[in-house]
């Protein structure tokens, strides 16, 4: 009897120190899964899950109403901005009108060298509740099981999806400003890199890798239009203003000083508005065959803030650059005071969840083909509203540091695209320098 009570107690000890170790950490989280296996299984990781990468679903793709991206290989190129000992996606059919299937995804590091090659012993198949292949339904999205993979800060990471079936139209994000590749077939293991023939300017079905990390302990969401999407920042440089200021923060914290561990993901879509959706409307066609109202093309600020921000992973901040597209894209005189109840009701959002809040002042753009005097008068007041110090939590002041001294209502030249609107790769490095980044300290206000 004595020896069946010791081998109980053993026993126990053994499950409790496995389901200790288990905790908040997903079972695909534990092993090694590459593609061929290996028995040297690393100990479970430690860390706090936080978004390394992430980018918002635009719309659906054209040309690929009929069949998607049936029989070929998807390799999106992602930059991950903090590291981390294991990873997990998100894959989007937002824009779908029917089920998408992936039979097969991959996650593995870059080479590095720009191409499509893997490094091979990061390769990692991915699966979904277990299963390689998932059903991803029309409007909905999907989360991997997690991979056990060291992903160092400053990595380009590959993600590899192949689709058997038609399904369509591709859920996309066009001005990713990255190459990304697609091949014939189901190439999703191949490291060489050497199949995937195609370039694409687009970010498809993948819309975040997190990371479960050591280095952030939450996460800054970058909400905003084509000025935080990076539209004119030169492409596969990541020299977006985001991914300065994540540089910037990072090297912050590697020298001392007092700061948020914090990771930053860019929520940017370019055409954005905070009040009215962009590209297209709703097709009451499709919501008639499908029972199901779909999203809006470029969704509004207001449409899209709780999927894109404040459903993020992790998410402690954000950071609001949005509202000139509501002035250079309204057919008649924008209305400021409705501009800026648009934004006070994002940051009431964000607030009802503890989140801070940094917006900032919408920049100048005298010399753009949608440059008026009246609209220039908008865009006075509206700043003055932020500046007074009833919107935001915080202000990042980008008109003040980009703005011509000679004519502030113009972009300083170094820091103009040359389209009078975007900033240049000088104009987004000055808007992270310029960051104060003892505005992300604390939670948001309880008013303004």
């Amino acid at each position: 009897m004595s020896a069946l009570v010791a081998l109980v107690v053993v026993l126990s000890a053994a499950i409790y120190f496995t389901v200790a170790a288990d905790a908040g950490t997903p079972r695909s989280a534990l092993t090694d899964n590459r593609p061929h296996g290996d028995s040297n299984a690393a100990p479970a990781s430690t860390g706090t899950w936080v978004g390394a990468w992430a980018t918002a679903p635009v719309g659906g793709e054209p040309g690929t109403e009929a069949t998607g991206m049936a029989g070929r290989s998807v390799r999106n190129v992602v930059h991950a901005a903090t590291g981390g000992t294991s990873a997990r996606i998100t894959l989007s059919n937002l824009y779908g009108r029917s089920a998408l299937t992936i039979s097969h995804a991959t996650l593995a590091l870059a080479t590095g060298d720009g191409t499509a090659a893997a490094d091979a012993e990061t390769m990692r198949r991915l699966t979904f509740d277990g299963s390689p292949s998932v059903v991803i339904p029309a409007g909905g999205q999907t989360v991997s099981d997690a991979v056990r993979l060291t992903v160092p800060h400053g990595t380009d990471v590959l993600v590899t999806t192949y689709s058997p079936t038609p399904s369509g139209p591709v859920t996309y994000h066009p001005h990713a400003r990255q190459l990304s590749y697609v091949a014939d077939g189901d190439r999703t293991e191949d490291s060489t890199g050497t199949p995937y023939t195609q370039q694409t300017p687009y970010w498809r079905y993948v819309t975040a890798l997190d990371v479960l990390s050591n280095e952030a302990d939450g996460t800054v969401v970058a909400f905003g239009d084509s000025i935080t999407d990076g539209i004119t920042s030169t492409t596969g440089a990541n020299r977006r203003w985001p991914d300065i200021l994540s540089g910037r923060l990072r090297s912050a914290l590697e020298s001392g000083q007092q700061l948020p561990r914090y990771s930053v993901v860019n929520e940017g879509i370019s055409g954005n508005q905070v009040l009215a959706d962009g590209l297209g409307l709703p097709d009451a066609l499709e919501q008639t065959r499908t029972g199901r109202t779909p999203v809006a093309e470029n969704e509004s600020g207001l449409g899209r803030f709780g999927r894109d921000a404040l459903s993020r992973t992790n998410v402690r901040a954000v950071v609001i650059d949005l509202g000139v597209n509501d002035i250079l894209r309204n057919p008649e005189l924008a209305d400021p005071d409705r501009i800026v109840t648009g934004l006070r009701t994002l940051v009431r959002q964000a607030h009802a969840r503890g989140l801070k809040v940094v917006g900032a002042t919408l920049m100048p753009f005298k010399g753009h083909r949608g440059y008026t005097p009246a609209r220039e008068a908008v865009r006075q007041q509206v700043n003055a509203a932020i500046r007074a110090g009833g919107v935001y939590d915080a202000v990042a002041d980008f008109d003040r540091a980009l703005h011509d001294p000679y004519d502030p209502r113009r972009l300083r030249p170094d820091y103009d695209s040359g389209d009078h609107l975007h900033p240049s790769d000088l104009g987004f490095a000055q808007m992270a320098e310029t960051f104060d980044l003892n505005t992300l300290k604390g939670a948001g206000q309880a008013e303004l």
